[in-house]
């Protein structure tokens, strides 16, 4: 093995892991490509998924480890647990070693080897996969990436030509890949994957209005980034949901997120309940009939969050005081937030290690990220602008947007698959 860039070195022995996971089924160390797939009982799912990347061109495949984090904690199912033993001996008994793909997997799942209770999440799993795989990676001669991939997500065959296409001419460190939700099985579930879909779209249609930094999706196997920008930023989070969240907040504030395009992802739109929050777990409850578990945002929460953002840019040389009274004229519940947040005494430390505009305009931004921006739109929801049907706020959104208007759900899901680069 080569040696490693010294950020990696660093990384590795400070942040890294430690456990006794290891990777099997590879030796090799000179992978441009690495996709990390967690697999939690998925011997069903995971064959499709290892198929379509397979479709994609050889001579990238022999340059992307594909691997696979099999995974569970002592308290898992007894079925989950059997199912991922049985995947455990198919991968060593060499069952797709028809398919053209580099395959290695990590063991998470055997005795002694389970994910701890306490934080044995989705985020766990990706950590350890895209920690071990560092060591894999091709360090001398190219800018190796790492590509988050779910178990379920299915990929076209220009998948792999899109991610090295992209990040060869990319300014940002890191990447979303447009996604579909796979068609459901049944209509109630499809009714159910076009709402929460449509929720996901018009919340990001909403932030790009507001001219918001983070808008965009925080959907796990959508997610692809150079591996220094993975070190500098710390590494994956260990969060049991919301891992995809956070990590692409923290690329955002260390080197940048953008859409790519040329390709698409297809996950699952299946019922889950595994974790406390995301797509899984609201198509469950929409299935049983409460359209409450998904209400979307009202347009004014972005309008406002859009105006606070514009007030921000046209007063940086503002002291926090005078700020704070521009966001009361705006409304008395934005500044009731930002008063809670402490926000004038913060914008003056801005001001003061930041002198330059352009410095501090990026340091507010730090600030104010993308779980601020959450929580003011939550906060506005508690008080002015209640949550609300899609009704009543996605014709809204889609007019201010310049963009087609349409009633129906699955139109409107249309219409913005295409303008966020899903659909041609």
């Amino acid at each position: 093995m080569t040696s490693l860039p010294q950020p990696v070195d660093r990384y590795l022995s400070r942040r890294a892991v430690d456990g006794p996971w290891h990777i099997a089924g590879s030796k090799r160390h000179d992978f441009r490509i690495a996709v990390v797939i967690p697999a939690l009982a998925e011997s069903a799912a995971l064959p499709a998924t290892l198929a379509a990347l397979a479709a994609n061109p050889t001579e990238l495949l022999a340059e992307t480890l594909v691997l696979l984090v099999i995974n569970h904690r002592p308290d898992s199912a007894a079925a989950d647990k059997a199912d991922n033993l049985l995947m455990l001996q198919q991968l060593a008994g060499g069952a797709f070693d028809h398919l053209s793909l580099q395959l290695a997997w990590i063991d998470a799942a055997s005795v002694d080897r389970e994910l701890p209770v306490k934080d044995g999440g989705v985020g766990l799993a990706r950590k350890i996969g895209f920690d071990l795989a560092l060591k894999h990676l091709a360090w001398q001669s190219t800018e190796p990436l790492l590509v988050a991939l779910d178990a379920d997500t299915l990929v076209r065959p220009d998948y792999l030509p899109a991610l090295q296409r992209h990040f060869q001419h990319a300014t940002a460190d890191a990447a979303v890949v447009p996604f579909c939700h796979q068609p459901a099985d049944e209509p109630l579930q499809q009714q159910a994957i076009v709402r929460y879909e449509l929720f996901l779209r018009s919340h990001v249609l909403g932030l790009q209005l507001a001219g918001s930094p983070y808008a965009f999706h925080t959907v796990g196997s959508t997610i692809a980034c150079r591996a220094k920008a993975y070190v500098r930023a710390g590494g994956m989070n260990r969060r049991l949901a919301g891992e995809d969240f956070y990590f692409l907040q923290q690329q955002a504030k260390t080197g940048g997120v953008v859409q790519l395009r040329g390709t698409v992802v297809y996950p699952s739109a299946r019922p889950s309940n595994r974790t406390p929050f995301g797509t899984g777990r609201s198509v469950a409850e929409l299935m049983t009939g409460r359209d409450e578990a998904v209400l979307f945002y009202p347009a004014a929460c972005y309008q406002l969050l859009g105006d606070w953002l514009q007030l921000s840019e046209a007063r940086i040389e503002a002291d926090g005081a005078g700020l704070l009274q521009g966001a009361g004229q705006l409304s008395s519940t934005l500044a009731d937030f930002l008063t809670a947040e402490n926000f004038a005494a913060v914008w003056d430390r801005l001001a003061a290690n930041h002198p330059r505009p352009e410095a501090r305009r990026k340091a507010f931004h730090d600030w104010f990220d993308g779980l601020k921006t959450t929580r003011l739109i939550h906060h506005l929801c508690a008080g002015p602008y209640p949550r609300c049907q899609p009704q009543q706020t996605v014709p809204l959104l889609l007019k201010a947007a310049d963009l087609p208007s349409a009633k129906d759900s699955g139109e409107q899901l249309t219409i913005l698959r295409r303008q966020q680069g899903a659909l041609p």
